[in-house]
């Protein structure tokens, strides 16, 4: 089969982060200079749960942005909150600020023609990551170029004239803001100031000068004139959509920026990595010491005592399970929260979690498995500030002894491992790391089923949601033929897909 090539990279321009010089003249480097002075090497951190203040703060760091906005993302959806950041970021290109934006060609489905028309404005560049040569239907590339298309970009930052950025779990979509009734994502973000910024944005460079990314003119070619038109309408129509209201309001009324401008926001002052994949991971030509994995095992090293991870997909394969068992057995306690079978999105991921269910459990792993349903108002903040009952983890982040705390885009699962890039950041915070021991505590018991094997070896679930003590012998809350599904996917070699 012929292997794809991608143009060279002569036929695009090369473009770089904004220089520290011009950053600092800018509003938001103005305004946070004082306090990086006073914590020199370090970064602020902002940890943001509620999905409405996660909206809120990308849409004004947008508005605040005086020069640059560098944008990556593996997921934008056509949606409501999807064409509202879109909005405002062709607004900030029409007040002379440089737009960058680079998505995965996976995760844009039905965006060809808004993109396409984007990139036609002044001050806006958009590139697309790994692209599909079919465009329609694009699930046709994957049959002749499996191999490549099914390595994707799943990094998530949102970059603002080099001073302030947001890493994190969510994409962009309804989703992820809590928008509308349907499904929403328990998630999580950082806002973050300081030194790790800097790093961000070279990272940005990199992923956006590299091979893979390509002008989305290479991709679309066809006239584009009506195009531009309508997205102009579309953009514009949305802010008078009802719906749009409280977003628009949210934004409106929020004193984020302000906070953060007059040091009300909080932030902890600490030591901040960026751990990255090489972009060169989705053609498969990347050095070990370039995976992120192996980065953060050489900044964390082994846990001496105590693990909390939490991954909504958690596929940990038999590597996985000598892994935590060798944990186990040399004294640290290890509790991972995931998904319930009737929460997970992605019932596939949930057949290779279960085939090594028991195996961890044997081994003395503590597991916890979100509820689809969950009564805790706090909790179901972190998913959406609009009551809808419906919740699935999505957050990714993990605490090594109460000391360091990952948060970004790594799944523990062999998809992220060796197949997509991802991207994160290590906070050296106890005060953060114990916030995630506390989520265990106090939340998880109350949200999730603890799995548990009884003096049989049989699975149960422990549901401690009520006034007692309710123990489920079968999967909560599903039906003999998805338990039937899902012990057939066990049996599929596809493990090293998920």
């Amino acid at each position: 089969m012929r292997r794809y090539k991608f143009p060279p990279r002569k036929h695009r321009p090369v473009t770089n982060v904004l220089s520290d010089e011009e950053a600092v003249q800018t509003q938001i480097g103005k305004e946070v200079r004082e306090r990086l002075l006073s914590h020199p090497g370090e970064s602020g951190v902002h940890p943001l749960q509620n999905a409405h203040d996660a909206f809120a703060a990308r849409a004004l760091l947008a508005q605040t942005a005086e020069k640059t906005l560098d944008v990556q993302y593996y997921i934008w959806k056509n949606d409501l909150t999807g064409t509202l950041l879109l909005k405002k970021l062709l607004d900030a290109a029409d007040r002379g600020v440089r737009v960058r934006l680079l998505l995965d060609d996976n995760g844009i489905p039905g965006m060809d023609r808004d993109l396409a028309a984007m990139n036609m404005r002044a001050n806006i560049e958009v590139r697309i990551f790994n692209p599909f040569r079919t465009r329609k239907p694009k699930s046709l590339g994957f049959i002749t170029d499996f191999r490549r298309l099914n390595r994707r970009m799943h990094n998530k930052s949102f970059i603002a004239d080099n001073r302030a950025a947001i890493v994190g779990g969510r994409n962009i979509g309804d989703e992820y803001f809590g928008a509308g009734s349907g499904l929403l994502y328990a998630d999580l973000d950082v806002l973050l100031i300081g030194a790790i910024v800097k790093d961000i944005s070279e990272d940005f460079d990199r992923y956006w000068n590299s091979s893979p990314s390509l002008p989305v003119s290479h991709i679309i070619r066809k006239t584009l004139t009506k195009w531009a038109q309508k997205l102009v309408e579309k953009t514009t129509a949305i802010e008078n959509n009802p719906d749009a209201f409280g977003y628009i309001n949210a934004i409106r009324y929020s004193n984020f920026i302000q906070d953060l401008f007059k040091e009300n926001l909080r932030m902890e002052w600490a030591i901040v990595h960026l751990v990255s994949d090489d972009p060169y991971k989705v053609l498969d030509k990347n050095k070990s010491d370039g995976l992120l994995t192996h980065q953060i095992q050489r900044i964390t090293g082994w846990p001496e005592y105590e693990l909390d991870l939490v991954s909504p997909y958690f596929v940990p394969t038999k590597a996985g399970v000598r892994l935590f068992t060798q944990m186990t057995a040399n004294g640290i306690a290890v509790r991972i929260l995931t998904n319930s079978l009737e929460a997970t999105d992605v019932k596939v991921v949930h057949a290779g979690y279960e085939k090594r269910r028991v195996a961890l459990l044997e081994a003395g792993v503590r597991l916890f498995e979100l509820k689809r349903i969950t009564q805790d108002t706090n909790f179901r903040k972190m998913a959406g500030p609009f009551g809808a009952s419906g919740s699935s983890l999505h957050a990714k982040t993990f605490s090594v002894d109460r000391k360091k705390v990952f948060v970004g885009s790594f799944n523990f699962d062999p998809r992220s491992f060796n197949l997509n890039t991802e991207m994160g950041v290590l906070i050296e915070s106890e005060a953060l790391a114990e916030k995630i021991h506390q989520i265990f505590d106090v939340r998880v018991p109350g949200n999730a089923y603890d799995v548990q094997l009884d003096a049989n070896g049989k699975l149960t679930w422990h549901d401690r949601s009520g006034n007692e003590l309710v123990v489920h012998r079968k999967e909560p809350e599903t039906g003999l033929l998805m338990r039937g599904y899902i012990r057939l996917l066990q049996k599929l070699p596809i493990e090293w897909l998920l």
